[in-house]
């Protein structure tokens, strides 16, 4: 895989200026481009063209997505940025039905995705701290971020055939972004992207 296709989910809406995702978006830019990648990217903020963002998609090898959470959901532009380049690539190099036959429509829901053999990688920026995650008692019961609020998202890319790479988590964004958090979080996270997408030959 050499093509990568990012999509910025910072929206820029009431409070948020959707910075930590733009700056996110360059961290990811600029490391994967130095490993040897191409790249593409879309702001959420932008005016686009449905038929241009489907040939994003399906010129892509993998889809980084990164995904501010707002009331336990992906951004309102995000969601339908999706719904409507998703359903434009119906037939069309996204996706060709839900998978089932009239014959037998009790089985094989979500397998008419047309995206086999490509990936996906989210990440998800929170004002929840890790530990409403990981403790006993704590708002999300225990659930992980992957099997509770982004559980749908990952299902939406399953439908469309593509694979799942492992994600990077990013907690307590609001009260305590403080420099040194900001930093360390960057130097784990293209750590991660380092290791998640091994450094190309210029061949």
């Amino acid at each position: 895989m050499k093509k990568i296709f990012i999509l910025n989910g910072g929206q820029t809406f009431a409070h948020s200026g959707g910075l930590f995702n733009h700056t996110l978006t360059s961290w990811t830019t600029e490391t994967l481009i130095a490993q040897g990648y191409e790249v593409r990217q879309t702001n959420i903020n932008d005016d686009y063209d449905l038929e241009g963002e489907v040939a994003n998609f399906k010129w892509a090898d993998v889809v980084v997505y990164h995904l501010p959470i707002w009331w336990f959901q992906i951004p309102n532009r995000v969601k339908k940025y999706l719904d409507e380049v998703l359903t434009a690539g119906h037939n069309n190099g996204i996706y060709a039905s839900d998978g089932r036959s009239r014959k037998n429509p009790a089985i094989n829901y979500g397998t008419g995705g047309l995206m086999q053999g490509k990936f996906y990688m989210a990440t998800s920026s929170w004002n929840a701290p890790k530990t409403a995650f990981t403790l006993a008692g704590e708002f999300f019961d225990e659930h992980t971020e992957d099997a509770g609020v982004l559980f749908g998202f990952h299902k939406m890319n399953q439908f469309i055939g593509l694979k799942r790479l492992e994600g990077f988590h990013f907690h307590d964004l609001e009260k305590n972004g403080t420099p040194e958090r900001l930093e360390a979080y960057k130097e784990a996270y293209i750590q991660h992207i380092q290791a998640t997408f091994p450094k190309r030959s210029k061949q």
